[in-house]
């Protein structure tokens, strides 16, 4: 787009949207990431985290 000499506002509302969609799609994967951790430790026999713990972990990406 800037290659191209398109407006200024444009590009910034392009990169905004796909900031946001990139952002959508991170927390999704993070999401089900801490699902599928909480399964396995729950299947192996340990002790589930708390929602604490995984609200802290979860945190701790951003």
């Amino acid at each position: 787009m800037i290659e191209q000499g398109r407006d200024c506002k444009e590009v910034v509302t392009q990169l905004a949207a796909v900031s946001r969609a990139l952002d959508r799609a991170g927390f999704k994967i993070v999401a089900t990431g801490l699902k599928e951790c909480v399964a396995g430790a729950t299947a192996e026999g340990a002790a589930p985290l708390s929602e604490a713990e995984l609200e802290k972990l979860f945190l701790a990406l951003a």
